[in-house]
């Protein structure tokens, strides 16, 4: 009788197993198709939900603002999403939020002191990357010229619509120790980058304040 009870009882315990197995199965098939349903549901929801708040948030742009020939020209070095550059979710997290607080009276970034330097840091080294050749060049004695760049992160509110975006500018250190335009505006591409100048004079007037809100890059070319 024994060995029979023993056999019927791994019997019942394989179809448990069994069971259990299959269970596990089937609730995996369901929780990977509800999460694709769902992903997709949300990634639409959220791109509407930008479009028509004109808010785009999870990118960061790096543009290049020139002063030259009494004209603003208005460059754009590089586009990523913002985890490409801020290698940190506590990072990113930290710019959202200082993004949001933004205004179109004090455009810059206002962020804690204690994180400036680390968050424009995530900056710098992606920008810098594009400028390696220079650099090299530079090092190996060859003729380059050299220019100073001052980088900070802003979340300007740009023309009548206030569009939104993340934004890492860079302009020569000069121009902003002495803003070329404090009352008078130069020749523009588009009327919009009105906006940019107000932009720019107000960092200019930050940096002779607080200028740990920037950081210097020193590009060869």
């Amino acid at each position: 009788m024994f060995p029979l009870f023993a056999e019927d009882a791994v019997v019942e315990i394989a179809n448990d197993s069994g069971k259990k197995i299959a269970v596990a199965a089937i609730v995996g098939v369901v929780s990977s198709v509800a999460s694709f349903v769902i992903g997709r549901y949300w990634g639409r929801y959220k791109a509407h939900r930008e479009w028509k708040n004109k808010e785009f948030m999870g990118r960061v742009i790096v543009s290049l603002n020139i002063f030259a020939d009494g004209a603003l020209k208005i460059r754009t070095i590089m586009e990523k999403n913002l985890e490409d550059v801020f290698l940190n979710q506590i990072a990113v997290n930290k710019v959202l939020a200082a993004a949001y607080r933004c205004t179109a009276d004090m455009p810059v970034m206002p962020i804690a002191k204690e994180d400036r330097w680390y968050l424009l840091n995530f900056v710098l080294n992606a920008v810098a990357e594009h400028f390696v050749a220079g650099q090299v060049k530079y090092d190996a004695g060859e003729k380059v010229a050299v220019v100073r760049y001052a980088l900070f992160l802003t979340c300007e509110l740009v023309g009548d619509e206030r569009i939104r975006k993340v934004r890492a500018m860079l302009v020569k250190v000069e121009h902003l120790a002495s803003f070329p335009y404090p009352d008078t505006l130069p020749k523009l591409e588009n009327p919009w980058h009105e906006d940019r100048v107000k932009t720019l004079r107000a960092a200019s007037v930050l940096y002779a304040k607080e200028p740990d809100h920037f950081l210097t890059l020193e590009v060869c070319v």
